[in-house]
């Protein structure tokens, strides 16, 4: 079949736009021949930490067209998660904002799947094809860049020009012959705000994070006891963490989410400093149900907490 219409092109970025993604652009499955360079490159330095997986299905990873069979193209979607408000007790432990609302993954997903069945049934009745957001063996960032949403920025975070980098990301990998929307340059200049900011030592170079000094990968992923060489430099950071982000100019000024999935917990922002570190099991259960804190249970928090103090 030949490549689907501009005018459907226009059709599909108009319906993810009224289901709620923030910014959607279009890429045709090729090589990824550059950044399977730079994934084998971070892999044998062990940047990677415990993230064993990270070593799984490499071919995959760099060639989606083993993921999904038959596919030709990737619809790359974003949504924005910046908050409204942040917690009220500048002394308090702190949650990394995309972990404010409901857990990311249920809501990308769900929007990915309607918008999946919309173009099977308006555009390409022959659609073949998985969603996916942070779930598989998918290049994420490597796809959006190609889908003109953004750049890498030297915190290694997808940067869009309007929203910043507080976005998340989705794919639509499918059989769907479609033109690819054009790349868009990277603008970080000579800026290393990010790289300053990070207070341990994550960003060893630009665009290159070493995640066994990261506090996002350490609070959450890693599941062993913290080092003690990194005690006193979290900077009340209890899981992930937004240092890079809150020192890149990109986010100064970009708008809050319109997500009502977002929306964290009415009592979450209100929680002060004891409240945090005298948090029980019921109570972590009760205010973290739909979150995606859940990922690193009540024990991880905990030691978390007890790590700060």
């Amino acid at each position: 079949m030949n490549i689907i219409s501009q005018a459907y092109h226009q059709q599909i970025k108009q319906k993810a736009l009224e289901l709620g993604f923030s910014d959607i652009g279009f890429a045709v499955i090729e090589p990824l021949t550059k950044e399977e360079k730079q994934l084998r490159s971070w892999l044998d330095e062990g940047y990677q930490a415990g993230m064993a997986y990270m070593n799984n299905h490499f071919e995959k990873r760099v060639n989606p067209a083993l993921l999904v069979e038959g596919a030709k193209s990737i619809i790359s979607v974003v949504i924005n998660y910046k908050p409204k408000a942040l917690q009220n007790d500048p002394t308090a432990p702190k949650l990394a904002r995309y972990a404010y609302g409901k857990d990311y993954h249920f809501v990308i997903k769900d929007k990915l799947n309607e918008l999946f069945l919309y173009i099977k049934e308006h555009i390409y009745t022959s659609l073949e094809g998985r969603v996916f957001t942070d779930s598989a063996p998918v290049l994420d960032r490597a796809w959006a860049t190609r889908a003109g949403l953004g750049w890498i920025g030297k915190n290694t975070n997808l940067i869009h020009k309007q929203l910043g980098s507080y976005i998340l990301i989705g794919e639509l990998i499918s059989n769907l012959p479609l033109e690819a929307d054009q790349p868009i340059k990277e603008a970080c200049g000579g800026c290393r705000r990010c790289i300053d900011a990070c207070p341990t030592d994550a960003l060893v170079a630009p665009y290159q994070l070493d995640a066994n000094k990261c506090i996002s990968y350490l609070t959450i992923e890693h599941r062993e006891a913290l080092p003690e060489d990194l005690k006193n430099q979290f900077e009340n950071w209890a899981f992930g963490c937004d240092i890079c982000q809150e020192a890149c100019p990109w986010n100064w000024k970009a708008r809050p989410t319109q997500e009502e999935s977002f929306q964290p917990h009415p009592e979450l922002l209100q929680l002060s400093k004891e409240e945090w570190h005298q948090m029980d099991e019921e109570r972590f259960r009760e205010l973290f149900r739909k979150s995606a804190v859940k990922r690193t249970k009540y024990s991880g928090l905990r030691r978390n907490l007890d790590f700060l103090q």
